[in-house]
């Protein structure tokens, strides 16, 4: 008998655990955080010195992620006044078009001095997600550039889908300008590092999305940066946490977040 009752007991204290957690996590998934961190940038010409990024990426538009989790990031975003805002992919969820139009919505009040570009995930598809994104006035870079200078002195923001060839990279790469990669996937370092870029932006890894004690991220061996930041010589990756959530509606020790990353 008091083997039974002990049984009892533990089944019900396991019970608790996994009732408890879920709740937990589904609780997690809605409170957005401001994450801010001072990247220290190889090369990183004078002018650019304090140069502030807004990184949000992994929205995940659909019946899981509500308008208003998204629209609570975009409000802390612009209340951070940023100097560039990067959307990182990942808008929709399974090439979903239902919510590609919704989700470029609530995106559209996003504004910066330099602008605001975007990069297409895996969830993506590069027509319909690219063209409400577009006519809510993000410029998505598709194996393109945006080049800012400051003094005299230049940086590229170069985009790259999520499907783009490693051999596409090396030709968006100009001498004349300090690269800086966006890019959805943070495996893409490897091919930053061999190009020399010392900067990676990136999302995709959901931080893990749910990071059980002692055990960590389920995902921690399949990237080389599951959230924050990142070296492989003298390229630099952070990688972001993200908005929204996939396949469980939850998040356990792994808020979504906003990233403010100053450059340094």
């Amino acid at each position: 008998m008091k083997r039974r009752a002990f049984l009892r007991t533990l089944s019900a204290g396991a019970t608790g655990a996994v009732v408890g957690g879920a709740a937990w996590g589904l609780h997690e998934r809605l409170g957005v955080t401001v994450t801010r961190e001072t990247l220290t940038v190889t090369g990183l010409p004078i002018a650019f010195r304090g140069f502030r990024i807004a990184l949000l990426t992994d929205f995940h538009r659909s019946g899981l992620v509500s308008a208003d989790l998204i629209d609570g990031a975009v409000a802390l975003t612009m209340r951070e006044k940023p100097d560039l805002i990067v959307l990182g992919g990942d808008f929709v969820t399974h090439f979903d078009p239902r919510f590609a139009g919704p989700a470029a919505e609530v995106l559209s009040p996003l504004t910066a001095p330099a602008g605001v570009v975007a990069v297409l995930g895996n969830h993506d598809d590069d027509r319909v997600v690219l063209a409400a994104l577009t006519q809510a006035g993000i410029r998505v870079l598709r194996e393109d550039r945006l080049r800012l200078t400051m003094s005299g002195a230049s940086v590229d923001f170069i985009g790259i889908g999520y499907w783009t060839r490693a051999n596409r990279l090396a030709p968006l790469v100009d001498a004349a300008a300090m690269p800086v990669l966006l890019a959805h996937d943070p495996r893409r370092l490897t091919d930053a590092a061999a190009l020399g870029i010392p900067l990676t932006l990136s999302g995709h890894t959901h931080g893990g999305q749910v990071v059980l004690p002692g055990v960590g991220p389920f995902n921690r061996f399949r990237f080389p940066v599951v959230a924050g930041s990142g070296r492989r010589g003298d390229s630099l990756v952070f990688v972001s946490r993200g908005t929204g959530t996939i396949y469980l509606p939850m998040r356990i020790n792994c808020p979504p977040e906003v990233a403010i990353l100053t450059l340094t």
